[in-house]
This record gives structure tokens, sequence and C-alpha cells, in this order.
């Protein structure tokens, strides 16, 4: 018997014919398993831009160790401070404002606090302790053993959000 070689085109159109067959996926009925986050330094996570109470969630949820109860807090002060407050995230950290006025304030994940920026904060009284090299903002440093003002903060919150915003 006679072994016959195929044409030289045939090896590679049974490799197309091949190649061209869907793939198996998860069925639509399994649920798949969310990404966890990355966390970036100082354990800041990796949200992907996006307008919206979700996002910001999902950015607390990532929040690692005591700064997740620290987002929470001021989550929660914020919204009860502000009703209707608009929030984003955007170059992963949750930013806050108002329809129309622009961003007051956002927050981020350092190492060992987290850090409270007002986008406005010269204007506001008493002016927030922390020192910018922007001339308008200021920023209030909350570290793990730190007793949050609520009442001070909340003040500063009311004020930020009169005031003409950060548009981004």
């Amino acid at each position: 018997m006679v072994e016959r070689k195929p044409a030289k085109g045939a090896k590679k159109a049974a490799a197309r014919r091949v190649a061209a067959r869907p793939r198996k996926t998860a069925s639509k009925s399994q649920p798949r398993k969310a990404a966890k986050p990355v966390l970036l330094a100082g354990g800041n996570p990796q949200i992907a831009k996006a307008d919206g109470d979700a996002p910001v969630q999902v950015y607390i949820a990532a929040m690692p160790g005591w700064k997740r109860d620290v987002g929470r807090r001021l989550d929660a002060l914020i919204v009860r401070t502000v009703p209707g407050v608009g929030k984003g995230v955007k170059w992963n950290s949750p930013f806050y404002g108002v329809e129309g006025q622009g961003w007051f304030l956002d927050f981020h994940c350092f190492t060992k606090y987290v850090k409270v920026a007002f986008f406005r904060g010269t204007s506001l009284r008493p002016v927030p302790p922390g020192e910018s090299k922007d001339k308008e903002v200021r920023y209030l440093d909350i570290h793990e053993d730190d007793q949050l003002d609520e009442a001070q903060f909340a003040a500063w919150v009311t004020q930020a959000s009169q005031l003409p915003g950060w548009q981004a």
C-alpha cells in the first residue's frame, strides 16, 4: 500500500478549521467570580473610572483593614450631610460633588492613613490642617487610632458642598 502525503495547503486548511471552532465558555447559569481589585501603593484600591454610587462602594469594600471602616464612615457622613450628593471614582479615589457645581472632595488610601482632600479647603472655616502644593486644596489625614470629629467634618462637608467645585 502506498502512503499519500496531503497536499501542501491541506495542513493549513485543517488547522484553520480547528481554530475556527468556538471555544467552550462557562454557561450563563454559572456565576462568575468578580475579580478582586488590585491594591496599589499604600493599599489604595485600583477601581475603574466611573460615575455613581456603585463604583464608590466597590472602592470602599476593597479598602484594606481599618481603612474600610473609615471609608464607610466618611461615605455615610457625606451622604447624610449632603442629600443627593453625586459620586464617582476617578484616579483610583472616590469623589463627591454637587450636580452643576463640580467635585468638592475625595479621599485616598495611603500606607498609614486615609487622606481626605477638600478642593476649596482654604475657603473652609476653620481651615483643615493639611497643607497642599495647590493653593486652594487642604487635607485631613485620618490615622488608624484617630478619633474623627464628626461634627467638624460635617461642617467642612457642608461648607465645601456650597462652594464652586472642581471640574474633572
